[in-house]
């Protein structure tokens, strides 16, 4: 926004300084004349005219000092605000070089522990947390963009098949039209859920992850049995603050991930809720293939796999992690993902608690082999 031209902060403080320093001086020279003509000395309290001598000698000699604080402070000064505001100076120029696109740079402050210190640390911290976001978001533009091209690509060929060919198979032509439109329909549905919840534009109310993991696992075990994956559900009471539909989104994927990535047959999957003092935890656990530590970090990354879908049946967008991990953070929880030593992935979701939780029967969805 347009402002009048000002005094700078340098200028201000030059002249603060300097303005403090002549009142100080000015204070001594008055404190001095005051002490030479009101006190009462020996040797000089008789003398008839002392006081109209101080008076005269004293003018001249105190113009002189005022003139010479004067000159000093403001020297002084100027100099004093340089050097106090050049931790500014480069706080500034980071900031303008950021606004023009460059979140590389860094004011890397050197010295002590002090408030410029603290800003410009601060500061850094922001950048390098804008700049992760900003890659961050490039990458998923690139890759939505990627994934969503694909679809719209099957379906120009298929309809150029079917436009050039005219003994084509309609019918085969409306069913593979109808899968790649479906899947282009559950990215797009995905895509703007990850908007939502990152825009965290919900209304929060009372919730039970306990009830929410049941149901995710009820509406799941039709995939599950038809697979040969056993589910169990256990745990606690587990009330939190958040969005019913976007918490049970984030049940879903998870069971449902769970499910997809596990081995071709005899593959289990346990889902529990927990308590902590503060905080309620969901975990979900699944068998499957063995998994690296450098692989698993980066699975919550849109369009990321750790492996080929076991159940090609149910093939997903690639947003299933992302998605849990972006309602994770909008409702100010944390999610950890941890390869298990037996094959399979561990998933642990911690969100606020509201209130102390009782305990809860086990439901089991099949037979269960015990967790190892």
């Amino acid at each position: 926004m347009d402002r009048e031209p000002g005094l700078s902060v340098r200028l201000k403080l030059t002249l603060s300084y300097a303005g403090f320093l002549m009142l100080a001086g000015a204070l001594m020279l008055i404190t001095g004349y005051l002490f030479l003509t009101r006190v009462k000395h020996v040797g000089l309290v008789f003398m008839p005219d002392y006081r109209l001598s101080v008076a005269r000698d004293f003018a001249p000699m105190a113009a002189i000092t005022m003139s010479c604080l004067l000159m000093f402070g403001l020297g002084g000064g100027w100099f004093l605000a340089g050097r106090m505001l050049e931790p500014l100076n480069r706080i500034t120029h980071a900031t303008r070089t950021a606004a023009n696109g460059s979140l590389s740079h860094r004011i890397r402050l050197p010295g002590p522990q002090d408030e410029f210190r603290e800003l410009a640390d601060a500061f850094d911290t922001m950048l390098a947390r804008l700049e992760a976001h900003v890659a961050e978001q490039q990458r998923f533009a690139a890759n939505a963009s990627h994934e969503l091209r694909t679809p719209l690509a099957i379906s120009k060929a298929l309809l150029d098949v079917a436009r050039t060919d005219p003994n084509q198979d309609s019918g085969e032509v409306i069913d593979r039209l109808h899968a790649v439109n479906t899947r282009a329909i559950n990215l797009t549905q995905a895509l703007l859920l990850l908007s939502r919840a990152n825009q965290r534009s919900f209304t929060r109310e009372p919730v039970d992850l306990s009830l929410l993991a049941e149901e995710a696992t009820e509406t799941l075990l039709p995939l599950a049995e038809k697979h040969g994956v056993t589910v169990e559900t256990s745990g606690d009471i587990t009330p939190t603050i958040g969005s019913q539909a976007l918490l049970l989104q984030l049940t879903t994927n998870l069971v449902h991930n769970a499910i997809v990535h596990n081995l071709p047959e005899q593959g289990a999957v346990w889902v529990n809720t927990s308590v902590r003092p503060s905080s309620v935890v969901l975990t979900v656990e699944n068998t499957g293939e063995r998994l690296t530590p450098e692989l698993t970090s980066t699975l919550t990354e849109p369009f990321q796999r750790s492996t080929e879908r076991v159940h090609a049946d149910h093939a997903g967008v690639g947003l299933g992690l992302a998605i849990v991990k972006t309602i994770t953070h909008a409702h100010d929880g944390t999610l950890t993902l941890t390869p298990r030593s037996a094959g399979g992935l561990r998933v642990i979701v911690e969100l606020p608690a509201t209130a102390p939780a009782r305990p809860r029967v086990t439901h089991q969805g099949r037979d269960a082999p015990p967790l190892p």
